[in-house]
């Protein structure tokens, strides 16, 4: 199973960080709700991207308490 980190858009595809490396992805190929930050799995036996809600919300917390650690 793929997993990969959306890092930006840039016109008609993502840019998603899978293993260190950074792979372009037409953005038609992602849910229509994919956004930056979003943590992807792609599920080979329906040849798609999904969001991983769970994996997503937990690298949120993370940042939001990195940076709350900095502000501190």
């Amino acid at each position: 199973m793929t997993k990969g980190i959306i890092d930006r858009f840039e016109g008609d595809y993502a840019i998603i960080e899978i293993d260190g490396n950074m792979k372009q992805v037409k953005v038609t190929d992602l849910p229509a709700d994919a956004r930056e930050g979003d943590s992807l799995v792609f599920i080979e036996a329906e040849n798609q991207w999904q969001i991983d809600r769970k994996a997503t919300a937990q690298l949120k917390d993370e940042i939001q308490k990195l940076a709350d650690e900095v502000w501190e």
